[in-house]
């Protein structure tokens, strides 16, 4: 199981960050993820993990930022999940 750093091992490793971006996804969204990665798990019994690996590179600019803040975007950017971003490893 993979673990989330703390803030204080961010600060820690990295330094003090620009800013903070949320995941967000609906529940449908998510219990359908769950039930592939479950699946993973399920098909090698247990001897394999599933888990979401996207690689991605953000780029926000300030028109971006200048649109998402006067309303005209609902997100200053998004990442979109593919079905080739479900992975798995050997536990």
């Amino acid at each position: 199981m993979s673990q989330r750093m703390t803030m204080d091992e961010v600060l820690k490793e990295y330094g003090v960050p620009q800013l903070r971006l949320d995941v967000h996804a609906t529940r449908s969204d998510l219990l359908k993820l769950r039930e592939k990665l479950m699946a993973i798990r399920d098909l090698s019994d247990g001897r394999e993990q599933g888990y979401l690996d996207i690689e991605c590179k953000l780029y926000i600019d300030v028109d971006d930022i200048d649109r998402y803040l006067s309303g005209e975007l609902d997100t200053v950017g998004e990442i979109y999940a593919f079905p080739e971003d479900v992975k798995s490893y050997r536990e």
